[in-house]
């Protein structure tokens, strides 16, 4: 049976996956089938990212994304990743890329396929060069702090005692994630980040 899941992604703990994840919810993806990850959009090695390509995508599958930076901000990643799921049959629709979305009869694909291309040519430069600019200003916002003598760095997130509990009765559909937010005492960036790690941990 062919699924359609949703990925979202920032790039810091202090931004937010709202925005991302109900445009997903909108356009009718179960929210247990939406996976995040707060990390940089200059690698791949994110949790989130990596438990979908292993462990959940299959072929004929769709994986949707709000813009197509979420994917990657590197210009060679994009092309890399776009091309990874061409070759195992997974369809990749990109909200803010109508000509993604819309699905052609058997051999006009032809057309959009060129469009995309372009497109995606065109956004792949675009992020990149957003993620160099973005970099410098890291170096720079880094340099500056270190001078001034202030620790860098965030404690690593824990998981809650009742979390093995909680999330078996979650992954049941025994309670929705909401509830199991709740019962947890996390916020819903935090719940995802860590049902993502979860997975992958359980590899």
């Amino acid at each position: 049976m062919k699924k359609i899941y949703g990925y979202a992604r920032v790039s810091t703990k202090e931004q937010h996956l709202d925005r991302q994840i109900n445009a997903l919810l909108d356009h009718g993806i179960d929210e247990r089938d939406i996976v995040s990850d707060h990390a940089s959009g200059a690698s791949l090695e994110r949790p989130g990212y990596a438990a979908l390509k292993s462990t959940m995508l299959r072929d004929g599958d769709t994986l949707v994304v709000k813009s197509l930076d979420r994917l990657s901000r590197n210009k060679e990643h994009i092309i890399q990743e776009l091309q990874y799921f061409k070759n195992r049959h997974i369809k990749i629709q990109v909200l803010d890329l109508p000509t993604t979305m819309i699905d052609l009869p058997e051999g006009q694909q032809w057309v959009f396929d060129m469009i995309n291309n372009i497109l995606i040519e065109v956004l792949a430069s675009i992020a990149e060069q957003e993620r160099l600019t973005i970099k410098q200003r890291q170096a720079e916002g880094i340099a500056v702090a270190k001078e001034n003598g202030v620790h860098l760095g965030r404690p690593a997130i824990a998981y809650p005692a009742n979390w093995d509990e909680v999330y078996q009765q979650w992954r049941r559909r025994e309670i929705t994630a909401v509830a199991a937010m709740n019962t947890l005492g996390l916020k819903r960036s935090t719940f995802y980040k860590l049902v993502a790690q979860f997975r992958v941990n359980s590899i």
